[in-house]
This record gives structure tokens, C-alpha cells and sequence, in this order.
């Protein structure tokens, strides 16, 4: 199989396997330095689907459902541009699904509700609610008006970090009315919570910082958010809240820098697996007019990242990916941008590069990473012709587990049942959430 020219890695979902997160990223990456082969059989050749939906192994199944245009429960249209999402437990056995949909202003669809954040953004969430036969039982608006909800992080208490990856104000407006425009600052977070059966009351979490966010973790031990940055220039933060579970009662923004190493420049030319020791500055505006979270961290000493993407937390480690890092390529000089991932442990204020690609073919972009309960790390492609969710075992081997037969467009959101029975992923367009089960690993004692 050909994995190059492909985004690595979608939403981390809920799934409680953080504790075996790296092991199948690094026995591929040993498997590739001593010359194995890295494709396995996985679970087997992919059937054509003759619904021409989506190709699985033999013994798997899918149900589809929340498509765009479909009505909702609460009498709108599904909104499209499925794309983050997280599983929690729902009362008598069922799953809520909260789905980001990462819709701009000028978008096609939107989510329709009350208590828009801004009238003029037409993103937010939606949640699922979806039957032990897995079928699905209502879908609803859960967080209107907001600006490209792409991805974000289940916290321990039951509720969903939807993260907008847009910093655009009314001071960034164009004409009068364009479609573009928007009547509110943006770049915020936003909770909602699993079990909300209506649109929140749309606060955003401005101590988190107004900046293009992607992604967060959260620390269960010490209730620390992590939070990964989308720029060519981002920055790794850590939010420390004034009250544990209670993002909204405000708290510290801090950046990453790393100790004798001020405003270090992590994008190629770091030596893997070496431990650095590291302090945080704190952002004293977290909450900025323009777009200068990053620029106010870095010159206090905070260490680049070359687009910050996915995070994983588990086993007391925090994973982040930087989708454009990569080593120095030799007849140019310059960072391939194949793609890095970064492991950061709190309690030892230690950080190091865990994985950097060295060819295309191996990781091209690292987005984000979700854990099957049973070790494989599941893979969302997002790339620009055929769409794959691939899987990495433990001991190293890729497998092509799903195809879009619809179209080319990305799978996202993948994340797993409480129960670990069953996988929920999206189409991003047209969207599409799909409930897919069968003889997973776990489950035939492999």
C-alpha cells in the first residue's frame, strides 16, 4: 500500500487505551529502520460495497446515518462538514456522539438553532444519540454559530472541547456585506457538555486563548488542558484552570520553552528520543485584539512548532503531531515537512521528539490520532485521492481497514463506543457518520 501525499491521523475519540497510544507508531518506524516490511493483512482484503458507501473487511458491518440535508429531531437539516468527534456513555446503553461541523460563514449548510455565539458563523456541534443496535435514535443542534469547529478533546467529565480554527474579528472583515464577514471575535474554545439535549448558551472559554486552535488534552490527574496550535508558527500551551472541571471560572495560559534553549525552532535538526527539560511563560493576553497569543510566547522564549495538530494523553505522557516538521533533507538543507509527533511528560517537565518521517512514504502531515481499545492506532487519510481509514498494529504493520467508495473526500471524527464494539467515523462531505462493527482484535483474542 501507498500511504504518501497523505494527512496522518484524525480525532482522538474517548476510547480509555491511551496507556498503548505510541507503541504501534514506534515498532512501525523499527520496523522501517531494520528493513522489514511495514504492510500487514490486517483484517483481511476490502469488500466492494454495493451501496457504493463504504468498503470493509469481510465480517464487518456498517449502518450510516446524520447525513447532510436529513432532518434532525429538532426539525433542522443536518448541517455538512462532519468532522471532529468524541463517544460518551447515554442513559440505558446508548452512545452520544458530539460531531463538530467545520463551516465557515460563507458555507453552503449550517447549524441551525438558537443561541447562536455569532448569527453570522454557521458552525458548531451536533449531538447523536445512537441505540445498542446502533441505530440511530435522535440527532439535534448542540452549539450554533461558531466558526470552523474542526477538531477538540473529550474531558473527564462527560462533556466535549469543540475548538475553532479561525481567529477572524470584525477588524478583519471585508466589505459590507460579504458572506466572509462575521460580528464577533473568534478563535476561542467552547464545552459542551455530552448529555446537553438543546444548543448550550454559547460561552467562549476566552482564558484558553483567542488563537487558531486545534486540538486539547486533558491531564486527569491534575486537571491541565494541553492545547495544540494550527500555524506554521504555533506554539504548545497548557491551560491550568482556577477550578478543577470548571474551564469557564478562568484560568493561566502558559507556552512551552524549552530550558537554555529560548525561542528554539523545533521544525527539523532536533536528535530524536533525547529528553529536554522545560519551563512555561505565562501569556499575560490571552485574549487578544489580533492574532498574537504566539507572537506574545515566543519572545519570551517559547519553542516553535511547525503546525501543531493532534493530542493524545495517557499513561501520565502527552502525544502532540506537528503535521509540516521533518528531518533536514540532505541534498537540500532544508526540513522535508513529512511530518513529527512530540512526547511531553508532566511530571518530569520533560519533552522530546518520539518520531520524525523521514520520506513521504512512511508519514506525510500527522494530524490527529484516536487508540482502539484493542492497540491498533486508527487513521484517518485526508489527502487528495483515494481515502483510507488505516490501522497500525502493535507490532508495527499498516493495513488498510476502510475505503470511501463515495468520493475522495477525508474520513474524520473516528473514536469508539464505551464498549469498544463498535467504531464511529465520518465522511466529511457530503457528511455522513457511519457506526461500523465486526470481529475486532479484542474480540477474537488476537
Amino acid at each position: 500500500m501507498q500511504l504518501s501525499r497523505r494527512k496522518f491521523f484524525t480525532l482522538a475519540g474517548a476510547s480509555a487505551a491511551g496507556t498503548l497510544m505510541m507503541s504501534p507508531l514506534e515498532a512501525l518506524y523499527a520496523r522501517k529502520a531494520n528493513g522489514e516490511s511495514v504492510f500487514g493483512g490486517g483484517y483481511g482484503p476490502l469488500v466492494p460495497d454495493p451501496n457504493g458507501l463504504l468498503d470493509l473487511p469481510d465480517d464487518f458491518q456498517y449502518r450510516a446515518f446524520s447525513r447532510t440535508g436529513e432532518m434532525m429531531s429538532d426539525g433542522s437539516p443536518v448541517p455538512g462538514g462532519h468532522d471532529g468527534m468524541a463517544a460518551f456513555p447515554g442513559p440505558q446503553n446508548t452512545v452520544i456522539l458530539v460531531r463538530n461541523h467545520e463551516l465557515s460563514p460563507n458555507s453552503s449548510t449550517q447549524v441551525v438553532g438558537p443561541n447562536p455565539y455569532d448569527p453570522l458563523c454557521k458552525g458548531g456541534t451536533t449531538t447523536l444519540q445512537v441505540g445498542p443496535n446502533r441505530q440511530l435514535i435522535k440527532h439535534y443542534a448542540s452549539l450554533t454559530g461558531t466558526y470552523r469547529n474542526c477538531a477538540g478533546g473529550p474531558t473527564p467529565w462527560g462533556s466535549w472541547i469543540t475548538c475553532e480554527e479561525d481567529v477572524s474579528t470584525v477588524a478583519t472583515n471585508r466589505a459590507p456585506g460579504d458572506a466572509r464577514n462575521v460580528s464577533k471575535s473568534h478563535g476561542y474554545n467552547f464545552e459542551v457538555p455530552a448529555l446537553a439535549t438543546v444548543p448550550v448558551n454559547p460561552v467562549p472559554l476566552v482564558a484558553m486563548g483567542r488563537f487558531n486552535h486545534e486540538a486539547v488534552a486533558i491531564d486527569p490527574k491534575t486537571g491541565i488542558v494541553y492545547e495544540t496550535e494550527d500555524r506554521g508558527d504555533s506554539l504548545f500551551y497548557r491551560f491550568i484552570p482556577n477550578q478543577r472541571n470548571n474551564l469557564s471560572a478562568g484560568g493561566t495560559l502558559q507556552a512551552l520553552k524549552i530550558k537554555n534553549m529560548p525561542k528554539a525552532k523545533t521544525f527539523a535538526g532536533f536528535p530524536k528520543g533525547q529528553p529536554m527539560s522545560v519551563e512555561w511563560v505565562t501569556i499575560d493576553n490571552p485574549d487578544p485584539a489580533t492574532d498574537t497569543v504566539r507572537v506574545e510566547g515566543f519572545g519570551k522564549g517559547a519553542a516553535q512548532f511547525t503546525r501543531g495538530e493532534g493530542i493524545w494523553y495517557g499513561n501520565r505522557e502527552v502525544y502532540f503531531c506537528c503535521s509540516n516538521g521533518g528531518s533536514v533533507d540532505a541534498a537540500t538543507g532544508r526540513p522535508n515537512g513529512f511530518g513529527q509527533v512530540w512526547r511531553y511528560l508532566p511530571d518530569q517537565d520533560m519533552i522530546e521528539l518520539f518520531v520524525e518521517a523521514k520520506s513521504a512514504d512512511e508519514l506525510d502531515g500527522p494530524d490527529n490520532i484516536v487508540v482502539a481499545p484493542h492497540g491498533d492506532l486508527i487513521i484517518c487519510e485526508d489527502g487528495n485521492d483515494e481515502q483510507f481509514v488505516v490501522g497500525v498494529t502493535p507490532n508495527g504493520e499498516l493495513y488498510r481497514f476502510a475505503k470511501n467508495a463515495l468520493n475522495d473526500r477525508e474520513f474524520a471524527g473516528a473514536c469508539f463506543s464505551p464498549d469498544g464494539r463498535t467504531m464511529f467515523v465520518n465522511i466529511q462531505t457530503p457528511g455522513i457518520t457511519f457506526a461500523i462493527w465486526g470481529p475486532w482484535r479484542s474480540q477474537r483474542g488476537a
